[in-house]
């Protein structure tokens, strides 16, 4: 079950060397996620007040799931989707839903204040960890709330050895080679927003079913995919493995624990000027 690599392991951005959104099926990938974790996310983000009223800013929209349901279920006056590359989000224009394409590590980021500022596996793939979660706190609007949900890795030294931890072990290092993705920091979220100046801050974390014929399961099984290069670089897997691994997740022998969501937030203080 082999696929053309998505990029070399030769550096890059998220994007580019992997995940680039001009590859058939990038969008499908995105929405396997999005239906894994959006219910914890939409629940979360509604229950922390976002509703009729509230502006809103959606890092990192990808397909713009979570974007169409604070305007579809939560009633919010609008959201800003801002991404690097528009073409998922434009394909489904939705009033409410304005798009901005931008990068959100430039320094003149800047794109207004907002009730809610909302990014998610976004900051995992970034350096400057603390510099962005400070300039992103800065765009809340007094009162208002920020919150990040990024992957928390499970697969620890005890572990079970099973094709799945195996590919996972393989992806997570690969990408980190290829991209500079880093999960190891996300638990530090909590600190992080409190540094940032910010209130009420709390974190929790959600780990969906793995299950055979899953969202979930053709998430990480596209993942691989097209990560496959940067996986295979990392002398830890070879194009066997990795079909071992897609085979695996598609069985009954599947068991096994897949990549947490860790959301943490925090709000600004509401006597805080602008």
């Amino acid at each position: 079950m082999s696929a053309a690599p998505d990029g070399d392991a030769d550096g890059g951005r998220y994007g580019e060397a992997v995940f680039r959104p001009d590859r058939t099926g990038e969008g499908a990938r995105i929405d396997h996620g999005a239906l894994a974790y959006d219910d914890i996310t939409v629940h979360r983000l509604r229950a922390l007040g976002a509703g009729p009223g509230w502006r809103c800013l959606d890092v990192g929209a990808g397909t713009g799931t979570v974007a169409r349901r604070l305007l579809d279920e939560a009633g919010v006056a609008s959201v800003l989707a801002v991404d690097r590359d528009l073409r998922f989000l434009a394909e489904r224009p939705t009033a409410g839903l304005d798009l901005l394409e931008a990068d959100v590590t430039a320094p003149d980021f800047a794109p207004g204040r907002f009730h809610l500022v909302h990014a998610r596996f976004v900051l995992m793939h970034l350096p400057e960890h603390e510099r962005l979660v400070t300039a992103l706190a800065e765009l809340l609007e007094p009162g208002g709330v920020l919150v990040l949900g990024d992957a928390v890795d499970l697969t620890g030294d005890r572990t079970p050895a099973t094709p799945y931890t195996t590919a996972m072990r393989a992806m997570w290092q690969g990408l980190r080679a290829t991209i500079g993705t880093d999960v190891s920091w996300v638990p530090s979220y909590p600190h992080l927003l409190r540094g940032a100046g910010l209130e009420a801050v709390a974190a929790e974390i959600h780990v969906p079913p793995l299950l055979p014929g899953s969202p979930l399961g053709r998430f990480w099984a596209d993942t691989w995919e097209r990560s496959r290069a940067a996986m295979t670089a990392t002398g830890l897997v070879d194009d066997e493995a990795v079909d071992r691994a897609i085979r695996y997740l598609d069985s009954d022998e599947c068991a096994d624990l897949s990549a947490g969501l860790l959301t943490a937030w925090g709000r600004r203080p509401p006597e805080t000027p602008r």
